[in-house]
């Protein structure tokens, strides 16, 4: 290697740490704003962050930063750079090319509109006023149609935005999984919410917010996060991010009338947050250090949620965690009960509350309202009206109103569409990890068992967290799993469980 190749690899780490270095300071604002910023100050928040995601910007698509990425490219070809060099530059390069299609003046402007937004949102969900939120979810949507075009102009705008949550996935495929899903789903939830519930009055017994947290965090060890680099917060939707090396964040929405819902909420938060602690340490303050797309990324809380957390051999040591901090309620509950009301398959109208078998549906509700409104099938006036007739369709419930119905997500305000069919694949991922697992000779079941998780989380490590950004989802499928993703594994997974369970 050169004298000049190697001040250039130096230019290219310098650059990419100041990047992240703002990327923190971002995440630190958003952080704030949604769990203890007061309403007042969000206008001067949006502020901060437009001119944060404007230097960021700048910083990534300078002439500078392309001169820089052009010269590392052609000493990649001529000489040769070593494997991580060679990663952060294809990731770099492909993220300066996809921001450079975006002036720095529209990206100042999206920070601002995202943000405004998902302070409306808030009051609008408290109020179920969907008209006050509706004409940002215009502007959201009409800047997405916008900046579609200017990343790809070729593709449909849907397409492209699906492609950015998840490489190579587009409308096409996502029609294809569906399709494979509902077909073994739908019947099975049908006949199933035809037999009685059992009678479980547990799950809805007084367990005090004190209570609830505190038993959050001895979930957050059992799965294994490294609790001193990590923190936990309440907030109105609960959602994790990965800051920084030894900062990661979880947070959750406590109901003293339901601690289930936390219990499930933290396993799936924790999954997300034990992703970003175990990228290569190698990789920090440089471009690969995150989770490499939202498909990933579910995977892990879904699987830690449901494949693990809602597991008949999960009972044993999820019951003990229970009954050590609310023994008053939890102490008479046998492991069959607990199973039992941590996979009551039953329609309802929340997709965060929803079950391991009815939740996909909630995603293709989703997932059919933006495909409408990017097709030009729909308006955005439109949502409420699409929301309670798909939830029929799908699910059989009916919408009382949009608080319970198209407000419930924050996605949205955040300009997050093309995000929600990340979750259902994601579930999908975790099943076809499991099948690997096995063919590795890991015992999940025996793992889950014994409450030690650490087999299941040493082949994550190995296969799935440590590699960051340097490999895309296809990638990480094929060379984890033996062969490209299908979606049998979690359609026969769903069906044998729910089938056994309950007797069909």
């Amino acid at each position: 290697m050169d004298s000049i190749t190697g001040k250039n690899i130096a230019s290219l780490k310098d650059l990419q740490r100041q990047i992240r270095t703002k990327r923190y300071l971002m995440s630190v604002l958003e952080f704030d704003g949604e769990t203890v910023a007061p309403a007042n100050g969000a206008a001067a928040r949006a502020e901060a962050m437009g001119a944060l995601a404007g230097e960021m910007h700048e910083l990534l698509t300078s002439d500078a930063a392309v001169e820089l990425v052009a010269a590392l490219e052609e000493s990649a070809a001529t000489e040769g750079l070593d494997p991580q060099t060679a990663a952060e530059l294809r990731v770099f390069a492909r993220d300066q090319r996809e921001a450079r299609a975006i002036p720095t003046d529209e990206e100042i402007a999206w920070s601002r509109l995202t943000s405004e937004a998902n302070a409306v949102w808030h009051d609008a969900k408290q109020a179920d006023d969907w008209a006050s939120f509706e004409p940002y979810v215009e502007r959201i949507v009409e800047t997405l149609r916008r900046r579609a075009a200017q990343l790809d102009p070729s593709r449909d705008a849907y397409d492209v935005l699906l492609d950015q949550y998840e490489r190579g996935m587009d409308t096409a495929a996502y029609d294809a999984f569906f399709a494979q899903v509902k077909e073994s789903v739908v019947p099975l939830v049908h006949e199933i919410a035809a037999m009685p519930a059992p009678d479980l009055p547990f799950r809805t017994a007084h367990v005090a917010r004190p209570v609830q947290l505190a038993l959050s965090r001895d979930l957050l060890a059992l799965e294994g996060l490294d609790m001193a680099g990590c923190a936990l917060a309440e907030v109105e939707h609960p959602f994790s991010d990965g800051f920084a090396p030894g900062d990661v964040r979880v947070t959750t929405h406590i109901y003293e009338n339901d601690a289930l819902s936390n219990v499930f909420s933290i396993l799936h938060e924790g999954g997300h947050a034990i992703y970003e602690q175990n990228v290569d340490p190698a990789y920090a303050w440089t471009c690969l250090d995150e989770g490499t797309s939202m498909g990933i990324h579910e995977s892990q809380s879904r699987l830690f949620e449901n494949i693990i957390g809602r597991s008949r051999a999960f009972a044993g040591p999820l019951l003990g965690v229970l009954r050590a901090h609310a023994p008053e309620v939890y102490g008479e509950v046998t492991e069959d009960d607990l199973y039992r009301a941590a996979n009551l398959a039953h329609p309802q109208l929340i997709r965060m509350e929803a079950d391991e078998l009815t939740y996909p549906l909630h995603i293709m509700v989703r997932y059919d309202i933006e495909r409408a409104l990017f097709a030009g099938e729909a308006r955005v006036a439109d949502i409420p009206t699409l929301w309670r007739d798909l939830m029929k369709s799908y699910l059989g419930v009916d919408v009382p109103n949009d608080t319970l119905g198209c407000l419930q997500d924050t996605h949205w305000s955040g300009g997050s569409f093309g995000y929600f069919p990340s979750y259902a694949l994601g579930s999908a991922y975790g099943a076809q990890y499991v099948d690997a697992m096995a063919r590795a000779g890991i015992d999940v079941d025996a793992a889950c068992a014994a409450g030690d998780l650490a087999p299941v989380r040493g082949w994550l490590c190995e296969n799935i967290w440590r590699w960051g950004r340097s490999k895309d989802a296809p990638e990480l499928i094929r060379d984890s799993c033996g062969a490209p993703f299908d979606a049998t594994y979690y359609c026969n997974y769903l069906v044998k469980k729910f089938t056994e369970l309950y007797g069909l």
